[in-house]
């Protein structure tokens, strides 16, 4: 249940495996997944800490070149995977250490993340803002088009033979089905008291350029801006802004304070952002755990979890489809034990 960017990876590769699919959800290929910025970004979101998170999306970040080339071939569209690479951009002394520390800490466990210097950066990117006082260039780190990656699910799906159900489902009994995959992002929780997941809304907004607005980054670029993050991801008519974080219930309403902070924080990276149309404002609500690590794995003999993956929907798709098959043919996937939805969360 669910048909977000989890559900509908599981559901495609299921239904490929010769399963027997239906997919039940009201609103297919909305919810977190639609109004993600599209981040395929294990080490930049690392930290300190949280080493289960980034060798989990360390994993899923392999597998995804292969999952996208099959998925283009199956639905027969693009499947919105950008390889430029992100660059991460301090703006004062302060967010400059935070890059360090960041830096330091991938060394450490082998991943390459490149200093760029002032004058390289203006070379690479010379629409960013020069009042940055530091930046590294992370090659491995990716990004998808949300958008154009769902399409491409719900395609491929239809063409394995994957139904669609509209109605609401209040009850994991009530499918008629020998095996419930749940995941259904926040949803989950009150269907299953192993779906430990909270909702924390992020707001994002979407900018599209307009005639004479300097060229938007090639790459994807994160800032660290007084302490705050805010990303910008390209898309082919603009750019993805985001994303504020915080905890407010079930609520999906954008804020005047979350889009001031982001265009702020946008404009003080890249300047030009001030002469984007502001296409869309949206907020989404990321199923979060306590540990920072996804839910994936058998939890009765009819119910396999695959929620909780907060912000990293998008990236852990291909591992989560991976580790669902896997549940659903009796043999769990090694690499997905630390998600395990039984393990103790504080």
């Amino acid at each position: 249940m669910g048909a977000g960017v989890i559900g509908l990876s599981a559901a495609w590769r299921a239904a490929g495996a010769g399963w027997t699919v239906t997919v039940h959800d009201p609103a297919p290929a909305r919810g977190a997944s639609w109004v993600a910025g599209g981040m395929l970004a294990p080490l930049t979101e690392g930290w300190p800490g949280e080493e289960g998170p980034l060798e989990l999306g360390t994993a899923s970040l392999e597998r995804w070149p292969g999952f996208a080339a099959r998925l283009s071939a199956a639905a027969g569209l693009p499947s919105g995977l950008r390889t430029r690479g992100t660059l991460v951009v301090a703006v004062d002394s302060a967010d400059a250490g935070e890059l360090r520390v960041l830096a330091g800490w991938l060394a450490e466990r082998g991943r390459r993340a490149e200093s760029v210097g002032r004058r390289e950066l203006s070379r690479r990117e010379p629409s960013l803002s020069r009042s940055i006082r530091g930046a590294l260039h992370v090659p491995g780190d990716l990004s998808v088009d949300n958008r154009a990656l769902l399409a491409a699910l719900r395609a491929a799906c239809v063409s394995a033979g994957v139904r669609f159900a509209a109605e609401r489902v209040d009850d994991l009994t009530a499918p008629a089905a020998d095996q419930v995959v749940l995941a259904a992002g926040v949803g989950s929780a009150a269907l299953h008291p192993l779906a430990r997941v909270h909702p924390v809304k992020g707001e994002i907004l979407r900018l599209r350029e307009r005639p004479g607005t300097l060229p938007r980054p090639g790459l994807t670029v994160r800032g660290v801006v007084h302490g705050r993050h805010v990303y910008l991801v390209p898309r082919d008519d603009g750019l993805v802004v985001g994303a504020t974080q915080y905890e407010a219930g079930h609520d999906t309403r954008v804020t005047v304070g979350g889009v001031r902070d982001l265009i702020a924080d946008a404009e003080t990276v890249l300047p030009s952002v001030a002469e984007y149309e502001l296409d869309s404002a949206q907020a989404g609500l990321r199923p979060m755990t306590a540990d920072n690590l996804p839910l994936i794995g058998r939890v009765d003999s009819g119910t396999v979890l695959a929620t909780g993956h907060g912000r990293n929907g998008l990236l852990l798709a291909p591992l989560t489809a991976d580790a669902v098959l896997a549940e659903l043919e009796g043999e769990p996937l090694p690499v997905a034990a630390s998600a395990d939805p039984g393990r103790v969360l504080w």
